[in-house]
This record gives C-alpha cells, structure tokens and sequence, in this order.
C-alpha cells in the first residue's frame, strides 16, 4: 500500500491511553498493543498507530511525523503548535468533562491572592503557559519544571505550584487549595496542515472523528422502548424526553404501540417507574454505541 494511502496516527500514552482506547473500541476499531510495545494495531489496516507522551505530540504532529494524533488543549497551547484541531473530544482520564490546571498553595499560606505570587517559586509540568499566564497578569515569580509528584512540593521546594486536576481529589489529600485556574483543557484530535490537505487522509481523518465524536454522545444515553396502550399514548408523549421525538410503531393488536427514544441515563431511574404508572409495558433500557447526528 501506498504511503499515501496510510494514516500515521499518534495515541496518547499515559493517563489518556486506557480510555482513549475504550473510546477507539466503542467507536467500531479494534486496537491491540503489548505490554511493552509502543506500537498498536488497527483492524484498520489503512492506519498506521504510535503511543506518544500526551505532552509531545503535538510537536510530532506539526512537524509531519505523524499525520494526526490526540492529545490535550494543554499541551497544544505549551507546545505553541501550529495545527489543525480537527475536533474538540471531551473525556478525560476518568470521565467526560474536562480537566483543569490550577494554582495551588498549602491550606495556611499567606499567598491569598494572584498578586501574592510575586517572588514566589512555583513547580510544574507546564512551564511554558505558566510562564505566559504570569506575565499576562503582571506577576513576576519563578517557576521551575516538575518532574512528577508536583503536590509534595510545597510548601518546602516551592511556594505554589500550577497542577492538572480533574476533581481537585488530589490536592485536598496533600493539603493544598486552589487559588485560581490558569487553563481549562479538553482532549483534541489533531491534523498536521499538510496531511489535511491531502483529501484521502482529510476524509480518513474526519471519518475517525465522526465515529468517535458519534462513541462520546452515546456515553451518557440509552436506549428505551416499550410498548403503550393507545389511550396512554398522548400522555407518554409527553413524559418522553427524547433527542428529537419518540418513534412509534403500530403492533399487531391494534389498541396498542411501540414507542423508542434515546435518552440520557441520568432520567431513566426515575422516568421508568412514572412510564409503567402511566400504561407502559414491556419497557426495555439498552446500551448506545455511538450517536450519529
């Protein structure tokens, strides 16, 4: 096959890998790696996969080595890469919103405010936009890079630190509150600009966004169906929440209907007990692949 016609995708590795493959696997690709392989396989043979550092991908991305690759707004913005962000794909390491950088300081610090950080040391991961946050905010501090275990740094190697957080768990376990946000950050796929303008890997790439932008809306809904009695109908109607509105089919007896919406799972523990008072039966609940709008 053609280099043309292969798209050499990057895969975070890391805290993005797990669930960045569940993601590839409900969206209908089969990805398989070995333990200590940095090379996964696609049932799709048109493309081509490398498990990269979240952190620099974006830098292999811009300089063409690979073709397209997810990491974070983050690191994007750490990087200054000049790519194309073909989609925004909210989920993270251990859900689907999105995850924060923030400053933090010990409980009893006397840095109470973004002012205080004046002179201060911060340690962390994202010395770059760090960097560039301080400056925009008129606050001149070091900061120095962190290897790993920012949390323990304070308040004896560093005054506060700037740490990624996605529900602050963390933090309140090492004893630490948040001053302020510096970045919300959301997973990106990206596009290096030239293989964007190559049309087969453009609509390669777009095909594999739909799919796992279709896997992340099907995340949080379900599936109900269920049969009505037709005097029940109107009043069911109008119970159902839906994407759209309720398909209804006509059954062999006719004084009853099937009904099928989509919903999101948050509604059914207490939308199935109303449906069964109001005349429905036979209620089935079943899981969602993707959702293709």
């Amino acid at each position: 096959m053609e280099d043309s016609q292969i798209l050499k995708l990057g895969l975070p590795k890391g805290s993005l890998q797990e669930s960045t493959f569940k993601l590839f696997k409900k969206a209908g690709y089969r990805v398989t790696v070995s333990s200590r392989s940095y090379y996964p396989a696609f049932d799709d043979v048109e493309i081509q996969s490398m498990l990269i550092r979240a952190q620099e991908m974006a830098r292999y991305v811009e300089n063409g080595i690979l073709d397209c690759g997810l990491t974070g707004l983050d690191w994007i913005l750490e990087q200054n890469a000049d790519v194309v962000e073909a989609a925004e794909l909210n989920y993270a390491k251990e859900g689907l919103k999105p995850v924060k950088w923030v400053v933090a300081v010990p409980n009893d610090s006397h840095i109470k405010q973004l002012g205080d950080l004046n002179g201060k040391r911060i340690a962390t991961e994202l010395v770059g936009h760090t960097k560039r946050f301080l400056e925009n905010n008129n606050i001149t501090a070091e900061v120095d890079f962190s290897w790993g275990a920012t949390e323990v740094k304070p308040p004896l190697l560093a005054d506060a630190i700037v740490e990624l957080t996605e529900t602050g768990s963390s933090l309140r376990a090492n004893n630490l509150r948040i001053l302020h946000t510096v970045l919300v950050s959301t997973t990106r796929f990206i596009a290096n600009k030239k293989a964007w303008q190559d049309p087969w890997k453009r609509e390669k790439i777009e095909n594999i966004v739909m799919l796992l932008k279709g896997a992340l809306a099907a995340e949080e809904l379900v599936g109900l169906k269920m049969n009505v009695p037709k005097w029940a109908l109107e009043t069911l109607k109008l119970t159902l929440p839906s994407m759209t509105s309720p398909t209804i089919s006509e059954l062999i007896d006719k004084d009853w209907a099937a009904i099928e919406v989509i919903i999101e799972e948050r509604h059914v523990r207490d939308l199935i007990p109303r449906l069964k008072k109001a005349g429905a039966s036979g209620i089935v609940e079943y899981p969602l692949n993707k959702v293709i709008p």
